[in-house]
């Protein structure tokens, strides 16, 4: 079903973004990484095309318009066009709100939020001339609708994506470009193995998420098939956000 669709991957050379592109890639689709860590974009780039996947490195900082308008121009010289984009690119902040500085607040809705609407834009300008339009999903989070202390601007920055997934939903309709968001749970990026019985325990599936189950989410979303699909966001979160916290 994604056998020679052209997909960008933000923040795509590692962690969940990893997990996505892997799985466009063994689907047969072309992939574009965009990261800001050069050394793992080349090296994800070379060992996917060892193993004869389709795959190009950006290096790309979202924060910047130019760059995110070079992100597009390279994956339509490369590969002709663009038909799905997954906004994952994003950084955590976790800082009193007593302490949290200007530029560090603007810093953190710049890549977030800012960077997740100007890649949307302009790969819709490319995907508005394909024949059957194209598909965006960017990356929000649980933390939109429940919250650790201190943690209000990446709290902020999520919430927004949810509610700029369903505006670009109505404004990219007509040009048949659907648009969703995920929002991740507790998602293990790093030793799986390491995790403790209590922490599975806090999921009614049983286990902590891995990026393989967001990747599947993505699949879901962006599969032309399910185009009727656009405006949602999708929680993926293990049933972590529906068990009642005085729960036996």
């Amino acid at each position: 079903m994604f056998k020679d669709l052209v997909v960008i991957v933000t923040g795509g050379a590692q962690g969940i973004g990893k997990g996505i592109t892997l799985a466009y890639a063994q689907q047969g689709a072309k992939v574009v990484i965009a990261d800001l860590n050069a050394g793992l974009g080349q090296q994800l780039e070379q060992d996917m095309l060892a193993q004869g996947y389709s795959a190009l490195f950006v290096p790309t900082d979202v924060t910047k318009e130019q760059d995110i308008i070079h992100l597009m121009q390279r994956a339509v010289e490369q590969y002709g066009t663009i038909h799905i984009l997954i906004n994952n690119a994003g950084k955590f902040q976790h800082q009193s709100p007593y302490e949290v500085t200007f530029d560090e607040w603007q810093d953190l809705l710049q890549t977030n939020l800012t960077g997740t609407f100007f890649c949307a834009r302009e790969a819709a300008k490319v995907m508005r001339h394909n024949a059957k339009g194209g598909s965006i999903v960017s990356l929000a989070s649980t933390r939109a609708e429940m919250s650790e202390p201190h943690t209000e601007a990446y709290a902020a920055t999520k919430g927004g994506i949810i509610a700029l997934t369903h505006a670009l939903a109505r404004s990219l309709g007509p040009d048949q470009i659907t648009v969703n968001c995920i929002s991740p749970g507790w998602i293990e990026t790093g030793d799986y193995e390491a995790l403790r019985p209590i922490d599975h325990a806090q999921h009614l599936s049983g286990r902590v998420g891995l990026p393989e189950d967001i990747a599947q989410a993505c699949l879901y979303l962006t599969n032309p098939i399910n185009n009727f699909v656009t405006g949602i966001n999708l929680t993926v979160d293990g049933g972590m956000t529906k068990k009642m916290m005085y729960e036996a």
